[in-house]
């Protein structure tokens, strides 16, 4: 049995020339599965906790045919990839409820470094503790998964001088979060931060990776990463969760595995210094993705962060083969080839292609590509 994955998958929408326009209103009033974020220009749907990856492949797909078909209904709209505005306006902030209190709290804070498009992937652990103990390696390897995602290399129509722009501008909130040592350290934590005001609510946790479940910090059953930026293709992103699934099954299969326990880093305070060095990783690969200079939380070491992926995968395989998903981990290896979105976009506007003309290009491509897979892989799901 596999673990249960479901999905946020947060997305813009505009033109086909790739002009993001808001239209959440519409969206949630008439389109059932869909919720409004602060900015009106995303809007958010959440795949129901699958375990199969066929049956996910469809449940990311689905929803975007209805809101594609929808967006059509409004006139000349689709859904624009990327994770920034990349053709702008990222000075005004376009309220999606004005009436939300908490939406004023977040304008008013955050203004539109906020108005970003994610995954957030959310994988099913029953044990907290076992939980807790994953979160402390999925932390500390969670830029990698940045890594393989970055899609985000234009803000306002000009290079930003990041692959994730999105992960240099979010609200890392609260500014310190610790590795909790376990399910009471959470709790306790999390209390303490309700009454300091760091966190205006158990929702208000914007860090790579969090403990989540539906009464947080008390019961938990699933770990969310919300570091990734938006990846459409789907085979990629489940390339990318068959990462995490593998990993966690480790942490699950043996129970030694566990930064706190493992680093052999020689420091008199290795907790802190591990958080200083995740805090460094993320900032590097939101720069440089892929080609980002990392440290290694094992021992320390430097290393690139395609090498640290093509370190693990050898490893992973075997765990996934075992429980049969491993087809699903082997299109990392194209994606480490060929680059990820941001790179591939930064070569194109490199060989003299504008903004403007990548955007438009990728909306067509995209749309291209979920219209085949569905009809290549959907239906036989369906019918199976």
């Amino acid at each position: 049995m596999l673990l249960s994955k479901g999905f946020e998958v947060e997305v813009y929408t505009g033109t086909p020339e790739g002009k993001v326009v808001g239209l959440s209103s519409q969206i949630v009033r008439d389109l059932h599965g869909f919720v409004r974020e602060p900015d009106s220009r995303n809007v958010e749907y959440t795949t129901a906790p699958l375990c199969n990856y066929d049956r996910l492949l469809c449940a990311l797909l689905r929803p975007r045919r209805d809101l594609r078909n929808y967006l059509k209904s409004l006139g000349d709209y689709t859904i624009v990839p990327g994770s920034t505005l990349s053709l702008g306006d990222s000075s005004r902030f376009h309220r999606s409820d004005p009436d939300n209190h908490y939406h004023d709290y977040i304008e008013n804070t955050y203004h539109t470094n906020i108005v970003t498009a994610s995954i957030h992937i959310n994988i099913g652990i029953n044990d907290i503790e076992t939980l807790i103990r994953a979160y402390r390696l999925i932390r500390l390897e969670a830029p990698l998964i940045l890594a393989l995602s970055a899609s985000s290399p234009f803000l306002d129509n000009k290079p930003s001088g990041y692959h994730s722009t999105r992960w240099h501008l979010f609200p890392h909130t609260p500014k310190d979060v610790p590795l909790f040592h376990n399910h009471q350290h959470f709790i306790d934590w999390t209390q303490e931060q309700l009454i300091l005001g760091t966190m205006q609510n158990v929702r208000h946790l914007w860090c790579s990776v969090r403990p989540n479940g539906d009464n947080r910090p008390y019961s938990l059953n699933r770990l969310e990463l919300r570091i990734s930026d938006l990846v459409l293709n789907p085979i990629h992103l489940l390339a990318i969760t068959a990462i995490i699934e593998a990993r966690i099954w480790q942490v699950l299969e043996n129970e030694d595995l566990d930064p706190l326990t493992q680093s052999t880093i020689n420091h008199r305070d290795l907790e802190t210094e591990l958080l200083k060095m995740v805090k460094h990783n993320e900032q590097e690969v939101s720069k440089n993705s892929l080609d980002a200079q990392l440290f290694h939380w094992q021992d320390g070491r430097k290393i690139v962060a395609r090498e640290w992926i093509e370190e693990l995968l050898p490893e992973l395989f075997p765990v996934a083969k075992a429980k049969g998903f491993s087809c699903f981990l082997s299109p990392t290896y194209k994606m480490l080839e060929q680059g990820n979105q941001a790179q591939q976009w930064l070569h194109q506007y490199d060989q003299g292609m504008s903004i403007a003309e990548i955007i438009t290009q990728a909306i067509k491509s995209t749309h291209q590509e979920e219209i085949e897979l569905e009809d290549k892989l959907c239906e036989q799901v369906l019918v199976a």
